[in-house]
Formats: C-alpha cells, sequence, structure tokens
C-alpha cells in the first residue's frame, strides 16, 4: 500500500496512550474499528510492509483515513470500542446474526402463586429464569413436563376468571384461580419445580410413566403418545447433567478455530450444572490475536445473553478488562480463567470439537450464505454504479382507507437483516389515504432523529423504497430538503422494476439475479413491519371501539377477534354471524352500533 501525505502525517502523530482507532474508506465508510493499548505501535502495524493474512491486506487496501480516540484505560477502549461497533457494524469488525435470542423458563417467586413463563430477555427483576434452552430441548416441552407433572399454572399472571379452566380439568393445572389450592400447599409445588429444572428431583418421569400407563389402560392412546415423548424430552434433560465432584452451576466455555480460510467462535454453556448445550459462530478475524479476538466477540455477544460467574477461555491470557466491561452490564464481575484440568478442561475440548465440527459441516452454506448477501450487495453496488451498498434502509406506508397511517424503516446490513435498526413510525402530518406524502414525512424525521438520537445509526449507503416513481419522487425530494444526498431507488412489486430518480425508464433484472433477491428481501420485510404494526394498532383501535357498546367486555372482545380477523368483516357481519361469537343481545348491540355507522 503507497501511504499518502495525509496518512503518513497522521501516522506519525499518533499517540503512545491506549484508545480506539476506526478505520475508513475512500467514501468515508467506517471499515473497521479496534482498540490498542498502545495506539501508535498498533495502528502501525496495519501499514507497515511486512507479509499480511489476504484478509487483513484487503482490509488495509481499503483505508483511506483513520480518526482514533484517546482512553484513560484498556478497559475504556474496549467499552468504546464495543459500542462504536454496535453503532456502525463495520465490515471487518465481528458481527453476530441477528437471530433471536434462546429461551428461557421464568418464575417470578415473588407473587402468591407464580406462573411459568417462556421469555427470551432474563432481566434482573428478583424472578428466577432457567435456561437457556437450545440443541434440541424445546422449551416448551419443558413447560409441558411442568404442567402434566406438578400441576403448576401456565396461565398469565393475574387470574382473568374465579372458574377453573379445562387445565384443570385434564389434571394439568391445580387452580388457584378457582381457590382450589392454598398458598402453602402451592408453594411446595413450586420449589419441586425448581427443583425439577435444577435436576435435583426425579420425580417428574414416575408421575408422567403413571399417567402414561394410566391413558394407554383407557385406550386414549394420543394422550400416552404426548407422556412418552414428554419422558423422552426428561431423558435429554437427565443426559446433559454433569457427574462431578467438581461444583459447577454457572459457566460458559469458549474456543476459537480456523482453518487457512474460516474462523468460528463455539460457546458450550453449562447451566445449573446442567448442559444446555453450544452455540457456534462463523467470524471475521483478519488474522488477529486469539485473545483479541476472544475479548471482540464476548463484548458482542454477551450484552444479549446471560453473563454467567465464570467463563473459560483457551488461553492464558489477561482479560480483566473483558471483566470489567462485563461488571459494568451485570453488576458482577466474571472470573475470565484457562482452566488445566478436571472437568472445566474436558468442557474446553468439547468447545474445541464442537469449533472444529461446525466449520466442518457449514463451510458450504456459509458460503452460499456469503453469495446470497455479501455477493447480491456487490452485486447490485455494481449494477447501480455506486461504491458500496454495505448499509441498506428500505420504507413502506400502511392504512386502510387512510386510516392508522404508519411506516416501517427497514435496515439490512452485508445483505441482513439488523433488526436492533428497524423502526416504526405513526405519520403525524398526513391526513387520509396519501402514500406520497407519508413517505415524504417519513424520510424527514427519520433524517432528523439520525441527527438527535444516536439509536437511530448512521445514514445509509442506499435507500430503497416501496413502490414506483411518485413514493421514489416525494421520499427524494424530502431528503433534499434536509440537505442530504443518499442513493435512493425504488421497487415496484408489480413487475419488480427498479426506478431511478429522473428517469422515466427502470431498471428490470433477471428474476433470478441475487441482487434483485437482495431487493425483494429487503422490500418484503419492509412491508411485513409496517404491515405488523399497523395490524396492532388497528386492533387496539378496534378493542377500544368495542368495548363502547353496551355488554361488551374484554372476554367478548376476544371471542369477537377470533371470529372476525378483520375490522371490515366485523362491521359488515350479519347478526346470524356475531351470535356465533356472543350472545343475542350483545350481538343486537353490536349490529345496531355498526349499522348506525354506515
Amino acid at each position: 500500500m503507497i501511504l499518502t501525505p495525509l496518512l503518513k502525517q497522521k501516522i506519525s502523530e499518533l499517540p503512545t496512550n491506549s484508545g480506539v482507532y476506526i478505520m475508513k474508506d475512500a467514501s468515508g465508510a467506517i471499515i473497521y474499528i479496534g482498540k490498542a493499548v498502545v495506539l501508535k505501535n498498533r495502528v502501525k502495524q496495519y501499514f507497515g510492509s511486512s507479509p499480511k493474512h489476504p484478509k487483513v491486506q484487503a482490509m488495509v487496501d481499503n483505508i483511506a483515513d483513520f480518526d482514533y480516540i484517546v482512553t484513560l484505560s484498556e478497559k475504556d477502549a474496549l467499552s468504546l470500542e464495543a459500542n462504536l461497533i454496535n453503532k456502525y457494524k463495520p465490515k471487518y469488525n465481528i458481527l453476530l446474526k441477528d437471530d433471536k435470542a434462546s429461551p428461557y423458563i421464568k418464575i417470578d417467586t415473588r407473587i402468591p402463586f407464580p406462573t411459568v413463563e417462556i421469555t427470551r430477555k432474563p432481566k434482573k427483576d428478583g424472578a428466577r429464569y432457567f435456561g437457556p434452552y437450545f440443541n434440541g430441548i424445546y422449551v416448551k416441552d419443558i413447560v409441558g413436563i411442568i404442567s402434566s407433572a406438578y400441576g403448576m399454572r401456565t396461565c398469565p399472571k393475574r387470574f382473568t376468571s374465579t372458574r377453573p379452566c379445562l387445565n384443570y380439568h385434564i389434571k394439568r393445572c391445580t387452580a388457584p384461580c378457582g381457590g382450589l389450592i392454598s398458598q402453602e400447599d402451592y408453594a411446595s409445588i413450586v420449589k419441586k419445580v425448581i427443583a425439577f429444572l435444577q435436576g435435583k428431583d426425579g420425580a417428574a418421569a414416575e408421575l408422567i410413566e403413571q399417567k402414561m400407563l394410566s391413558a394407554a389402560q383407557n385406550e386414549d392412546f394420543e394422550r400416552a403418545i404426548v407422556y412418552r415423548n414428554q419422558l423422552e424430552m426428561i431423558d435429554k434433560l437427565k443426559q446433559r447433567t454433569i457427574a462431578t465432584a467438581e461444583t459447577i452451576n454457572d459457566l460458559d466455555c469458549f474456543y476459537y478455530h480456523k482453518d487457512a480460510l474460516h474462523s468460528v467462535i463455539s460457546i458450550v454453556i453449562v447451566r445449573n450444572g446442567k448442559m444446555m448445550g453450544a452455540r457456534s459462530f462463523f467470524i471475521t478475524d483478519l488474522d488477529r490475536e486469539t485473545e483479541d479476538l476472544l475479548a471482540e466477540f464476548m463484548t458482542q455477544y454477551y450484552p444479549n445473553a446471560d453473563i454467567p460467574p465464570e467463563i473459560c477461555v483457551q488461553l492464558d491470557s489477561d482479560f480483566s478488562s473483558v471483566a470489567e466491561f462485563l461488571k459494568n452490564l451485570s453488576g458482577f464481575k466474571p472470573d475470565i480463567h484457562c482452566p488445566k484440568k478436571g472437568i472445566k478442561a474436558k468442557l474446553m475440548d468439547m468447545a474445541k470439537d464442537n469449533a472444529s465440527t461446525y466449520l466442518e459441516k457449514n463451510v458450504e452454506k456459509e458460503e452460499r450464505e456469503k453469495e446470497m448477501t455479501l455477493g447480491a450487495c456487490e452485486r447490485l453496488a455494481k449494477l447501480l454504479g455506486l461504491k458500496s451498498v454495505r448499509k441498506m434502509e428500505c420504507y413502506d406506508i400502511s392504512n386502510i382507507q387512510g386510516t392508522d397511517n404508519v411506516s416501517s424503516q427497514v435496515v439490512f446490513i452485508d445483505g441482513k437483516p439488523a433488526k436492533d435498526l428497524y423502526r416504526r413510525y405513526k405519520i403525524k402530518t398526513v391526513q387520509g389515504a396519501d402514500d406520497f406524502a407519508s413517505m415524504a414525512e417519513t424520510i424527514k424525521r427519520r433524517i432528523e432523529r439520525s441527527r438527535e438520537d444516536e439509536k437511530f445509526g448512521a445514514l445509509p449507503d442506499l435507500i430503497v423504497i416501496d413502490g414506483g416513481k411518485g413514493q421514489l419522487s416525494h421520499a427524494y425530494s424530502s431528503m433534499k430538503a434536509m440537505g442530504e444526498d443518499i442513493p435512493m431507488v425504488s421497487l415496484a412489486k408489480r413487475d419488480e422494476e427498479i426506478y431511478f430518480v429522473g428517469e422515466s425508464e427502470p431498471l428490470r433484472l433477471e428474476k433470478r439475479d441475487i441482487a434483485l433477491r437482495l431487493m425483494q428481501r429487503i422490500r418484503d420485510e419492509a412491508h411485513r413491519f409496517a404491515v405488523s404494526y399497523h395490524r396492532t394498532l388497528r386492533q387496539k383501535h378496534l378493542q377500544s371501539e368495542l368495548m363502547s357498546v353496551s355488554g361488551v367486555g374484554k372476554a367478548k372482545v376476544t371471542k369477537l377477534l377470533a371470529r372476525f380477523d378483520s375490522y371490515e368483516k366485523l362491521k359488515n357481519a350479519e347478526l346470524s354471524e356475531l351470535c356465533e361469537a356472543v350472545d343475542k343481545k350483545t350481538a343486537q348491540n353490536i349490529y345496531n352500533f355498526y349499522k348506525e355507522k354506515k
């Protein structure tokens, strides 16, 4: 790489403090963010003449400029690096796929009659959480076992009735809602359920086996099969219990593995002395030190996962800055170390084997995915004559006859959804079904918010509008009025044509073109997101409207919504149809209500 005078000067002026460096390409886009104990030494390595790994060289060849931020310590540098990576999502940093968090079971023992809940977001709220569950352990199956074996309730927190429901009659609940069990007896059940989830109570298998045999004797074979499947799940859970003299409760084991072209980090997860499974991630490593890779990975992984008190890694190194970073997230400082012997060392071997196997079996899948994501971005950029379309945003409008106007903002980075950057807007300045004006308002508000709120993220490389020339023209005019000049196109759904600002003829691509497929994915996601938001608002308004009718309460609203899946169907329903959902008197009131409104 030939250094420009600007780069030479900036390199010579680098301080020896710790801090974060920010690499940019010719367009000014951030392509890599890193931390350094000594900024001068670390950044100079990139521009030296020594041979570099092809991935590193590819990144260095794209560096046109860099910035840096000095910090007081390495711990502060790590925290700042994590925040900046999360905000800008640079191409060459570790970016975890935006998949759903693994589910947990929640039991809130602070309330008199706790229920069994499923959640994907454990909180510091005083409740008990068990999990995460994955790798063939399905949380709904575990809840079913708890219901069958112990009769603990699984309905919402607040009692909505004093009459026992069907679960009581089929012996899947002890009906505290009907006052059929005392608080003390129910607390005993909760204690047994917690012991079962911790692997300390074996009564569940015996109870369910008895139910299975009883169901078979009564020739209720379908129910017997359900119980048999529950027994198989209990067996799976037992097999995950770690039999050891060592005390192991909650522990994560991280192992980094690579071949000539690909890199993987695998995590073996232990909770309550049970093997919960393993998760693996392909990563971009730029041939960095293993310590730096694991540190960066953990700062991206743990904000969306529970932090255990103990973390095992594959090498002896100083991870104190990572521990401090995690302390800020969790309130306690985990012990990060490299085990040398015993069960923890064996768990590390398991993480190593899992990483190696995952790499071997998933390389082809990863390459196909790259072609449909990164490859599609490169293809689209070339077709549109742009340097990059790494970050794309797509906008769509949703309403029914001009009511409940909403819009959606969907973001893709490297061809994949970045759901933490999705946004929804209630249209404020437009009356009626004016999609053009609604789109103009949305673009204006998005740009305004990006200047006020860092959570909205940096502006994109490309904006895609769901619609034709009209929507595109209004969106573009709104953007220009805000002083921005972001490349913008629209995708018309009828013939899947790509329209450009100021051009009458659209671009037509083959249906199998990966660039078109990428645009269809982001357009369809924007449409889905807008429609789901609109549906939620419509349902709230419909509920409110129905509650104003004499004789209609929450229970009847639920029945009506289950019977009529749209406002139009309910409004135009015949009296006989309404009677199928509610009693005749209430049905007459609803029928008269909508008849008067017509």
